[in-house]
This record gives C-alpha cells, sequence and structure tokens, in this order.
C-alpha cells in the first residue's frame, strides 16, 4: 500500500514538472530590449533573431548558478550536432548585474561556450519575459515566436530541450 501511493505521488510529481516543461506562451514574440555583447557593443533582441537560420534557444543563467553552469556546459557538448540536425543557435543571457557582468566574459571563456552569450544588467528582458527563477530556458521559432520554455534543469533536461527544439526546426 505505501509502495502504491509512493508510486501515485512519484507520477504526480513527473506529470506536473511535464506540464512546467510544455507550458507555452501560445506563439508570444520575444520583447524588443537592448542587451549588450561581452564586449559591451549593444545589440537588440529584433537583431539577435533577425540573423538566425533557424529556431534559437534562449537561456537565461548566471556566473553564480550552478544548475544554470551545468545546462550551458551540457547545451555547450551537444551544440555542434544539433545546429547540423535543427539549425539551431544557442544565446545566453547572463543576468549578472553591472557590477558581476564584468566576470562573465572570462568566465565563459574559460569554459570554451562556442555558443553567443550577452548581457542583460538592467534585467529589461528578464521583466518582459516573466523570468523568476534560472535558468530558465526559451525555444523560439524562425518568426520569434516563443514555442517552448522550462525552469530549472536536472540532468536529461535537455532531451525534452532537443524535443521542442526539433519540433520548431520543422516549422
Amino acid at each position: 500500500m505505501v509502495a502504491l501511493r509512493t508510486f501515485a505521488i512519484i507520477a504526480l510529481i513527473v506529470q506536473a514538472a511535464d506540464i512546467q516543461a510544455q507550458d507555452t506562451t501560445n506563439g508570444q514574440r520575444l520583447p524588443i530590449v537592448t542587451l549588450k555583447k561581452l564586449d559591451g557593443t549593444p545589440v537588440t533582441t529584433q537583431e539577435l533573431i533577425a540573423n538566425s537560420p533557424g529556431p534559437i534557444i534562449l537561456d537565461f543563467w548566471a556566473t553564480w548558478c550552478k544548475p544554470c553552469i551545468q545546462e550551458l556546459s551540457v547545451l555547450a557538448e551537444v551544440y555542434e550536432e544539433w545546429k547540423k540536425l535543427t539549425g539551431v543557435r544557442i544565446v545566453a543571457v547572463s543576468i549578472d548585474d553591472a557590477r558581476n557582468s564584468k566576470k562573465v566574459a572570462p568566465f565563459v571563456r574559460g569554459r570554451r561556450w562556442e555558443f553567443d552569450v550577452y548581457l542583460d544588467e538592467n534585467a529589461d528582458l528578464k521583466r518582459a519575459l516573466n523570468v523568476n527563477e534560472i535558468p530558465h530556458t526559451f525555444v523560439l521559432n524562425r518568426r520569434g515566436e516563443i514555442v517552448y520554455q522550462h525552469k530549472s534543469y536536472a540532468p536529461g533536461d535537455e532531451e525534452l530541450l532537443f524535443e521542442a527544439l526539433k519540433k520548431a526546426a520543422a516549422e
């Protein structure tokens, strides 16, 4: 009986996690705000999506967030393969504030992440997308519409992300 209750509780937790991961914003377009490249050059989100040949993974993270670093490290490992299969572009958006943003470029270089990294020092994009916890990952289709989002990270979440990515690439 205890095992049956435990199984039922686990099933509910898995179902809730799946609902959270499947939560989309019904084609909400990426808001237009200005971010900074690691060298300080401003770039708008509109410019980011205009230059993408396929879907975009937009990942909010910070240098002090261990699950963020774990997720981005896994994405760095699969990036070349996913790019060949789907045309994806990974855009990592650091929410480190102005005091800590100088640490981001050396942090990224030290990990040899080959994807694009931008700074959201004033949290403009973070606020516009209602990002309250990190990592928070979005998938955008070629039209710049948000088609998938996922909060937090646990090993294996990249499989759900890849499924959403393949779907976005096929649109």
